[in-house]
């Protein structure tokens, strides 16, 4: 870099602080905004009509039965949010080892999705994830034997919840589970079943993170042994994450995200260099509870630093946002 030599000599002729003089002009010349389209909510939906059941380790969101989660979707649609990401929860005592409740017809996240569009239509894109922990006895997000996850006898299952998703009505379907070759299972299946318009969003880069604490107590699928280390991304990678982005991309992925967000803003630049997909970031529930906390107890100015969390995700390359904090930052006005 040069130096300009009346800057040396002391006068000033390029002066970067004339943009800044006012919130219109500093609006004006800003280089990364977040908007009502780039945002997701994510919803956990029971397996029943009505209910209404706060989670309390993520204050402000609660898991909705079917019906009123359809209300809660539309009242938010009316602030501007069209985008949900749903999880479901089987009835009391119908987990079992395969998962393979995930996979009804009947399933929460089936009925939620068949629901929304009945009601919403093309207003609203329905994405589902897709996984088997919330289902499995053992919580894992695949076929658990002898203490490890079989990677290939996981993959049927999990084209089987994406096929009873689709046949729903879902718009994308987002496995999250990070089996190999699942992306091209998926998108095999939908196309041999007659749905190649639903598209995959794939958790490309998830990670093995100490931040999904809450949304574990929400989805009830934490493992009851071990961890899932073996299968999701340690934190300390990034040139597997490029290459994990990759290898979903040519297996058909039509989106790709990385999980979580604010821990792996790094991750997030260096996919969005390597992809020219469309590119999500998960802003996790550990995140989310984390800030609510601490705004709780007067530490934190929560507006100011959601509204400061979801430019640095743009920012550092995110086209979509997945956030729990999607429905307040645009009903108090904090973007």
């Amino acid at each position: 870099m040069t130096i300009d030599s009346s800057e040396v000599s002391g006068q000033l002729t390029k002066r970067p602080r004339r943009l800044r003089t006012t919130e219109r002009l500093r609006a004006l010349v800003r280089e990364s905004r977040v908007s009502a389209e780039q945002l997701v909510m994510p919803h956990f939906v029971l397996p029943t009509d009505r209910a209404e059941d706060p989670v309390e380790s993520m204050p402000g969101i609660s898991r909705y039965g079917v019906k009123n989660l359809a209300e809660r979707v539309l009242a938010d649609a009316d602030l501007g949010i069209r985008a949900v990401l749903l999880f479901g929860t089987p009835e009391d005592g119908k987990k079992n080892e395969r998962g393979t409740p995930a996979s009804s017809p009947s399933s929460a996240v089936a009925r939620a999705v068949e629901t929304l569009k009945q009601r919403a239509g093309d207003e609203i894109v329905v994405i589902t994830d897709v996984c088997l922990c919330a289902y499995t006895s053992h919580g894992h997000c695949g076929v658990l034997r002898d203490g490890k996850v079989i990677n290939d006898e996981t993959l049927p299952l999990l084209k089987d919840i994406a096929l009873a998703h689709a046949g729903a009505g879902a718009d994308l379907v987002a496995p999250s589970d990070m089996m190999d070759g699942r992306v091209a299972a998926i998108r095999r299946g939908l196309d041999e079943a007659d749905y190649g318009d639903v598209g995959i969003l794939s958790y490309a880069a998830k990670y093995a993170s100490a931040y999904y604490g809450p949304f574990r107590d929400a989805a009830e699928s934490t493992p009851a042994t071990g961890d899932r280390k073996a299968y999701q991304m340690d934190p300390a990678n990034v040139r597997e994450a490029i290459r994990e982005a990759y290898l979903d991309e040519q297996e058909g992925a039509d989106m790709l995200m990385v999980k979580p967000a604010l821990a792996y803003l790094d991750v997030v630049r260096a996919v969005r260099e390597e992809t020219r997909l469309p590119l999500a970031t998960y802003n996790v529930s550990g995140e989310y509870s984390a800030v609510k906390a601490a705004a709780a107890r007067g530490w934190l100015d929560e507006a100011a630093v959601v509204r400061e969390n979801l430019v640095a995700m743009t920012r550092a390359g995110a086209d979509l946002i997945i956030t729990y904090h999607s429905r307040e930052a645009l009903e108090r006005g904090w973007l």
